[in-house]
């Protein structure tokens, strides 16, 4: 726990966790926003069916971000250590350096892994209340909603983090969110 902490604290590896994190998030969100609309569009009757469709995709994007974080991160800091090591004239090999980078790819994947779950779950939830509190016209709406909600909330955090009006950011990020809703509009089916 102190070793993951001690990584948390390195700017370098929140940097580039908060990135995987918000970019899976944000792509787990617009596909959850793509699949609620576009079931509903095709005539899916359940709330349980779009359910499991989505869960199907959050799995699929969740896996994604772990394994390609995972191999990107692994063949990124082993080129770092490979140049540090030309610099230094030495073997890196079994270092608290080489541990440390190893340590940051695992936060960097789970991170990444998370992200797009959070953001394809999410949207998914007014689904299990289909027949109870929500018709499937109104699942869908609250589910885009939500959507676009967390879309927001990415948005905001980024321009909070980047000193710029958090408003503007979430709803830039927000935006997506209803063009995603819209543009199923016009598919075919």
């Amino acid at each position: 726990m102190t070793a993951i902490r001690t990584l948390l604290e390195d700017e370098d590896v929140r940097s580039i966790s908060r990135r995987y994190f918000i970019s899976n998030g944000f792509d787990g969100t617009l596909t959850a926003i793509g699949v609620v609309v576009g079931a509903y569009l095709s005539g899916i009757d359940d709330g349980l069916t779009v359910v499991t469709i989505g869960l199907g995709a959050a799995v699929g994007l969740g896996t994604s971000g772990v394994w390609s974080v995972w191999e990107i991160e692994r063949a990124e800091k082993q080129a770092e250590l490979l140049r540090i090591e030309q610099a230094m004239l030495t073997d890196l090999a079994d270092t608290e350096l080489q541990q440390r980078r190893a340590g940051a790819r695992k936060v960097n994947a789970i991170a990444s892994g998370i992200g797009p779950l959070i953001g394809s779950i999410l949207p998914l939830l007014p689904f299990l209340a289909h027949n109870v509190f929500f018709s499937l016209l109104e699942a869908t709406l609250v589910s885009v909603g939500i959507g676009v909600t967390v879309l927001f909330t990415f948005g905001a955090y980024l321009g909070s983090i980047s000193k710029q009006n958090w408003i503007v950011a979430g709803v830039r990020m927000g935006l997506a969110g209803i063009v995603v809703a819209f543009l199923n509009l016009f598919l075919p089916g």
